[in-house]
């Protein structure tokens, strides 16, 4: 089996990274890969930017320690012809700088990226601030030529990267340099199975908040049916532990997103027996079953959704209602995200 790198991406508590930290070893171990884990240094700043996943500044401290580690193996002697490199996000300067050794030191290894978000993404914090210079796009199709394997969670990902950044460029999904695959999430069941519970009228919000969440059409929300109770998961200071207990509880998870490329917050409601209520847009559209998704005309804009709010608002009533009926629906949905989009086969069949 092959000798694996894995250049990790640095844990944040209340998301999905502090689990990757263990589970994406344990994944390839599991699979008869000898691993090597490339981490950087613990002591960062922990708080992310608003918004954000991760710490603008700190981020780039641990992948500048990532890339030292990096020179330094291939100065030792510790990287051979043929082994792999994984980043578990593509959105990585140290990419160039493994190319650079591997080439020049006449060391041939295989690279694979991770891709969750960039500059062309235009409601991604790179897309908003920076957008189209030429200095974040071409590194970023750097990067995308560096890595021997691309890959994207779901098809509208892929042809977000590829019509905004690439335009009339061909990338190619039948040479294996760009890989729709499941993120390693095969976790998730086990962690969520202890929290499903009884149910109360509870309806969560479980996303950032950021401009392309609309949270304000959940608040909108609230005040018009003020017998259910809404929640905004980040206007509380909540543990992982006490995230989820809401997430057990919950009737319904919403969303009016403008941006998802996944949408794990959604897929942790279906593990837990909430209702996922998602908008027919983004890749909701390819992910989720016809009973879950409303027409996305209805939350397209606040303005939107107040010339709709009335379709919405009964829309809520009749499943909050009916939630009953529904539970083996969404468990049928669970499995199939589950099997699609939240376990990393295809990933695991490009190592070898």
């Amino acid at each position: 089996m092959a000798n694996v790198f894995l250049v990790d991406l640095e844990a944040v508590s209340t998301r999905y990274t502090g689990e990757w930290k263990t589970h994406v070893p344990a994944l390839l171990k599991k699979a008869g890969h000898n691993v090597q884990i490339i981490s950087g240094p613990e002591d960062i700043p922990s708080a992310t930017t608003p918004g954000a996943f991760l710490n603008f500044g700190g981020t780039n401290i641990y992948k500048s320690s990532q890339v030292e580690q990096m020179g330094r193996l291939f100065c030792n002697g510790s990287v051979h012809p043929g082994d792999h490199f994984i980043f578990t996000d593509a959105w990585h300067p140290g990419i160039i700088n493994l190319k650079y050794m591997s080439e020049l030191l006449g060391i041939p290894v295989t690279t694979h990226g991770l891709w969750h978000a960039g500059s062309y993404d235009p409601q991604d914090f790179l897309g908003r601030l920076v957008g189209k210079k030429k200095w974040v796009r071409n590194a970023e199709k750097s990067f995308y030529h560096a890595f021997d394997h691309n890959y994207f969670a779901t098809y509208f990902h892929i042809n977000m990267f590829s019509d905004n950044l690439f335009h009339d460029e061909i990338v190619e999904l039948e040479d294996g340099k760009v890989i729709r695959t499941g993120w390693p999430m095969e976790y998730m069941d086990e962690i969520l199975a202890p929290y499903k519970c009884t149910k109360r009228d509870l309806i969560l919000f479980p996303h950032r908040i950021a401009p392309e969440k609309q949270v304000e059409i959940f608040r909108d929300l609230a005040k018009q049916l003020p017998q259910y109770e809404f929640v905004v998961c980040q206007d509380q200071q909540l543990s992982k532990d006490e995230y989820h207990t809401l997430l057990g509880q919950s009737k319904i998870v919403f969303s009016a997103n403008l941006q998802e490329t996944l949408g794990i917050s959604c897929y942790e409601g279906t593990l837990v027996d909430a209702i996922p209520m998602v908008p027919d847009r983004l890749s909701y559209s390819e992910m989720y079953h016809e009973g879950f998704k409303y027409p996305s005309e209805w939350t397209e804009s606040f303005e939107k959704y107040e010339a709709y709010r009335d379709h919405l608002r009964h829309h809520i009533i009749t499943t909050m209602t009916h939630y009953d009926k529904r539970v083996e629906q969404v468990q049928t949905q669970a499995e199939d995200l589950t099997e699609q989009f939240f376990s990393a086969g295809k990933l695991l069949e490009h190592i070898r």
